[in-house]
């Protein structure tokens, strides 16, 4: 997000759901109607998940599915000081500092 910031030359403001409250959140809402769309159906294999993902509607409009068989590391973490320096360029509401984060373009000289 802060290389976007840096390209648009804009902050940006993230604003997280807290846990639990999945029912402000659109694409947990579309998760349910692909639950009950699929609901009983026997999920054998891949390619019928795939395409019962593919026949369901939301909103009136069919998603766009894909499979990812991108195998993600596990314990990745970062730097100390590449994390200090993304916070150098964050601000968190004091209200809410897990939840409102603004980020801000790199100064450019």
């Amino acid at each position: 997000m802060g290389d976007f910031a840096d390209h648009i030359g804009k902050s940006i403001r993230l604003l997280y759901y807290p846990p639990y409250h999945s029912k402000y959140n659109p694409v947990e809402r579309c998760w349910e109607i692909l639950d009950k769309h699929w609901n009983g159906a026997k999920l054998t294999d891949t390619e019928t998940m795939l395409e019962w993902a593919k026949s369901m509607t939301w909103k009136g409009i069919h998603p766009v599915v894909q499979l990812n068989r991108t195998a993600y590391e596990k314990g990745v973490t970062v730097a100390k000081v590449a994390m200090q320096a993304v916070e150098s360029r964050s601000a968190r509401n004091p209200l809410l500092p897990k939840w409102d984060i603004l980020i801000r373009p790199a100064c450019t000289v």
